[in-house]
């Protein structure tokens, strides 16, 4: 993400992604641009509880690394009907393009599969352009990684069925010796080199004040009240780390306050002038925004991020940042007129 106030970097100031080891499972070796093989492993085994009355069959839990790869898919799901996946040798992208300038919401949501996965080897199109580019539908994928929650092994192939399909294997635990697999074909195309440049990480503009966001679920139950009294929500905040969110209409006006919340310590190169310097940390900057988009990002939020913050450039657009882990979601919504 370019930094607004300097040169470009990943988080402000201070502020880590939360990174920590997870288990690792194996994911892609691909033989060219339409061959994906995808492995992951489950890290724990079938296993039993006693009590009383005899024995009953626990199912093995996911590891931490499946439990935040669905969350991720199932957030997905919830913020668009369809993305582009773009595989990367280093990393996952899964993007949503909507142009914000004609009212749209953008999405970038990154993975550094070197914290997920065992194994990652691909092939792209050419040596110089080592990339994969995937439109496809997530709620699909969402629904076939349903059937993987106690899978021992779970494999998706980029795979060739009269059209391109994402193959997802899934092998679950049996009683009998042999195990039982389930097969999901999930229909995808592949996006041509020519229109790569169309799926660039999106850059916001210098931002007016950047704040941590509160719990999202109380925002979320907040958002929800309020969105049955208008179309429209205001979002402001000022640099004393207070946020208000407002509703107003000629029948009623409401206001919902949060204090404390803090300000990220975004680093300036010497090149950037920092226009917050010279702000007044009492003035709020603000925008409008669709009351359904911010619902639907809160709404939709399976991943218990563990920094949320957003950047607000007045009247024009409200940028959130999502961190859990090894995962760094961007939400862009805009401002209405």
């Amino acid at each position: 993400m370019p930094c607004s106030r300097g040169k470009p970097q990943r988080f402000p100031s201070g502020v880590d992604s939360g990174t920590t080891a997870l288990p690792r499972c194996g994911l892609p070796q691909l033989g060219s641009c339409s061959f994906l093989s995808l492995l992951s492993k489950s890290q724990n085994a079938s296993r039993t509880a006693v009590c009383r009355g005899g024995c009953t069959p626990v199912h093995p839990g996911r590891t931490p690394y499946q439990s935040l790869v669905v969350g991720v898919i199932n957030t997905i799901a919830k913020l668009a009907k369809t993305c582009t996946l773009r595989l990367t040798p280093d990393k996952l992208y899964f993007i949503l393009t909507d142009k914000v300038a004609n009212g749209g919401v953008s999405m970038w949501c990154e993975l550094s599969q070197g914290n997920f996965f065992d194994e990652f080897q691909m092939e792209g199109v050419a040596a110089e352009h080592n990339e994969i580019y995937l439109e496809l539908t997530p709620e699909n994928l969402s629904r076939a990684l349903k059937t993987a929650q106690n899978a021992k092994t779970v494999k998706i192939k980029l795979t060739n069925k009269h059209c391109p399909c994402l193959t997802v294997a899934v092998e679950l635990p049996s009683l009998a010796s042999s195990s039982r697999i389930v097969t999901h074909d999930i229909p995808v195309a592949v996006i041509p080199r020519r229109l790569w440049n169309d799926f660039k990480e999106p850059s916001v503009p210098d931002f007016d004040v950047s704040i941590y966001l509160p719990v999202l679920k109380t925002m979320k139950s907040v958002v929800e009240r309020m969105k049955n009294l208008s179309n429209s929500i205001v979002i402001e905040a000022n640099l004393n780390g207070e946020m208000n969110l407002k509703i107003e209409t000629d029948l009623v006006s409401v206001t919902t306050h949060f204090k404390d919340l803090g300000n990220p310590p975004w680093v300036s190169d010497g090149d950037s002038q920092n226009s917050t310097q010279d702000r007044d940390p009492e003035t709020m900057a603000e925008a409008r925004v669709d009351i359904k988009k911010l619902q639907q990002l809160l709404a939709g939020q399976q991943v218990n991020p563990t920094k949320a913050l957003c950047n607000i450039v007045s009247k024009r657009i409200v940028h959130f940042i999502l961190l859990h882990e090894d995962v760094y979601l961007q939400y862009f919504i805009p401002a209405l007129a």
